[in-house]
């Protein structure tokens, strides 16, 4: 039985814009299991109200779902230990590091560059929800955090730990990709997702592996929908 992924997307139901969701369909992908993504909307609380929760990702994989990108990434060590994720103890430390490094360093400083283009890309339906409960986390509007000069600058000083892992490595995980590189790029392909902007210079050695990263998998982050291929979207 095919695995239904409820999967966070914008304007266009192409358009896949979860960083969690983005780190679930790699690690799907690392296994070689089929999966069914369906769109889901921010203001759609009731498609999810089966798994008890109220965000996305949300794995349905037959008689099991799973919430949480973090969960399911183990949980599909659990159900699949062919070719896995977290591995050992170590690779499960690592991984615990670079989830919360993802979460706490590179997303906020990503977010403050990148936010308006991401409200130009989310769903007409959902902006005044996204802006209503972004702005009360905030503590400001949208307009008064977006600051793309500070983000990138913020997001320059937040790469260093990731540069020095890869100055002497391909991947984070080694050799091959593995739960940390997935925890970490669900956040650029967010951002490839819903911006434009460089984020990283080409000469930065993270870019490189953001490059190895897409074509992992047949591909499947360089294939993926982006903002820049629908006509007319920002406005």
């Amino acid at each position: 039985m095919t695995a239904v992924l409820y999967d966070l997307c914008g304007i266009d139901e192409g358009l896949r814009i979860s960083p969690f969701c983005w780190r679930v369909k790699y690690a799907l992908a690392h296994k070689g299991l089929a999966v069914e993504t369906r769109p889901w909307h921010f203001t759609d609380k009731a498609a999810l109200a089966f798994a008890d929760h109220d965000k996305v990702p949300v794995l349905v994989d037959g008689e099991s779902v799973v919430t949480e990108s973090y969960e399911i990434l183990k949980y599909l060590d659990r159900a699949y230990p062919e070719a896995p994720l977290l591995g050992d103890s170590l690779a499960e430390a690592r991984a615990r590091f670079f989830r919360h490094y993802a979460e706490r360093s590179l997303a906020p400083a990503m977010m403050r560059t990148i936010i308006m283009d991401l409200l130009n890309a989310i769903h007409p339906d959902d902006r005044d929800y996204f802006r209503e409960t972004r702005e009360k986390r905030f503590g400001r509007t949208l307009e008064e955090f977006h600051s793309p000069t500070r983000g990138l600058a913020q997001l320059d000083s937040a790469l260093e730990p990731l540069r020095g892992v890869l100055a002497s490595s391909d991947y984070i995980d080694g050799d091959a990709p593995a739960a940390a590189d997935y925890l970490v790029f669900g956040n650029f392909m967010w951002a490839r997702c819903v911006s434009s902007a460089d984020l990283v210079s080409n000469a930065d050695p993270v870019h490189a592996w953001i490059e190895r990263m897409l074509d992992q998998h047949g591909g499947l982050g360089r294939g993926a929908r982006r903002i820049t291929d629908i006509e007319g979207a920002y406005r």
